[in-house]
């Protein structure tokens, strides 16, 4: 080591001590520090054989899955048949849970006229509901520490039990605090389910189970008015909530009984564990066992990452403005219909449920096209490893569907805007709604 290296390291040292508060003495002279650089390296060198040794050994009693995916506690090496319940379990209860944010919209007219209040306040019920729903992210930091089954055994009973004050609600207070909370809990299956598509399914076969889990919160609000409108158009608007609640029941037991832990690190967590009990070897760990972070900072830095990249990321800024702007535009759509079609062509409140079915349609047509841009954006890959020998997908390539979705967004809105005049036909703006889903 040469005597610049070395008094380079021992400044960064002493500057590191001194900020702990152990302070260095500035005096010491060239012979001392030589002195002490040559100890140093000494130091250094036998630490270094005995952490590469340890390190190896470490290495060695890491548990990972035997075999890849053909592992048989990995849960990539499960019939086929089997994930796809998973999924569809998966994907039923995202749908259920942005369903029950939309079929609130059909009760204002009974509940408003029960709790004296206006529809501008009843809307707040649909707002806190969004807004729980926001707050979703901060379920993803706890699976890593427990897994993916517990927590969407515990969020979906919460989703359950915070149905029941809405089902029984005496003033709009209760009803709006209880749809803050149903919002919260049941977000745990928007911000979490992906994941379990990642450890079911390979890259390769990615692409199809993520397609239809994607696409499932998405049709929850195109159904809600629908059935919201059917149930509150034969019987009182309760009975919305006695629905949701028998339909959650259900899905929580469904998830119970058939949704097993699919979290790598978790899998391979008790992996370890089972072999140090058999074996009697405690050298055995997993990767999880050895990380030093804490529930706490996770979750902190879980909250905090996103506005990291608000800030430092434009794209990530201007496809979160633009994703922002359609969910909203989605939920107007809620306080648009009524008004168009009740107001304007005399529908009931069942017939304006149906009108939300173009919107739903199109949406599923939408993702019925997934596979096309999977070409594309395949095509785009190989094109970029023919210039450059290197076989890797770019952020960019998931835009050509944004590309050709935002026209058909815009003149979507500006058909559905233009048509809303009572001497318009009512298919026109239906049209024009279906047009914004496609996009």
């Amino acid at each position: 080591m040469s005597r610049q290296s070395h008094n380079t390291t021992f400044s960064h040292i002493s500057r590191s001590r001194s900020n702990n508060g152990f302070g260095v003495d500035d005096l010491e002279d060239e012979a001392e520090k030589e002195e002490e650089g040559a100890d140093a390296e000494a130091t250094a060198a036998r630490s270094g054989a005995g952490e590469t040794i340890k390190d190896e050994e470490e290495k060695r009693f890491e548990v990972g899955w035997e075999g890849g995916d053909s592992d048989p506690l990995n849960p990539r090496s499960m019939p086929t048949w089997r994930k796809w319940i998973i999924i569809a379990v998966l994907s039923i209860g995202s749908f259920a849970v942005t369903h029950a944010s939309a079929i609130y919209t059909a009760t204002y007219t009974q509940m408003n006229a029960e709790f004296h209040c206006s529809r501008i306040v009843a809307t707040l019920g649909l707002s806190f509901f969004v807004l729980g729903i926001a707050m979703g992210p901060f379920w993803s930091p706890l699976a890593e520490f427990y897994g993916r089954r517990p927590i969407y055994i515990c969020s979906f009973a919460g989703f359950l039990i915070w149905l029941i004050p809405s089902a029984v609600a005496k003033n709009i207070q209760t009803m709006i605090i209880a749809r803050f909370f149903q919002g919260l809990a049941g977000s745990a299956f928007l911000s979490v389910s992906g994941g379990t598509v990642g450890d079911l399914f390979s890259r390769e076969k990615f692409q199809l189970p993520m397609a239809i889990f994607a696409l499932s919160p998405f049709i929850g609000p195109a159904t809600g008015p629908l059935v919201g409108g059917l149930i509150n158009t034969f019987t009182t608007w309760r009975w919305t909530y006695y629905f949701l609640i028998i339909w959650a029941g259900v899905l929580l037991a469904c998830v119970m009984v058939l949704v097993p832990e699919t979290y790598h690190p978790v899998l391979l967590k008790r992996k370890a564990v089972n072999l140090r009990k058999t074996t009697g070897d405690n050298r055995y760990h997993a990767p999880i066992e050895r990380t030093t972070k804490s529930v706490a900072s996770t979750l902190g830095n879980s909250l905090l990452r996103p506005f990291q990249l608000l800030l430092l990321e434009p794209m990530c800024l201007i496809l979160d403005v633009y994703s922002a702007v359609l969910l909203g535009v989605l939920y107007l759509f809620f306080g648009a219909f009524p008004l168009v079609f009740r107001t304007n062509h005399g529908f009931n409140l069942w017939q304006v449920g149906l009108t939300f079915m173009g919107l739903g349609v199109s949406m599923v047509l939408a993702g019925c096209i997934t596979p096309v841009w999977t070409r594309v954006r395949n095509g785009l890959a190989e094109k970029r490893f023919k210039k450059t020998g290197i076989m890797k997908g770019e952020p960019e390539d998931q835009l050509p569907p944004v590309i050709v979705g935002a026209p058909l967004i815009t003149g979507g809105l500006f058909m559905f805007g233009f048509s809303t005049y009572p001497w318009v036909h009512w298919i026109v703006p239906i049209i024009g709604s279906s047009i914004f889903g496609l996009g």
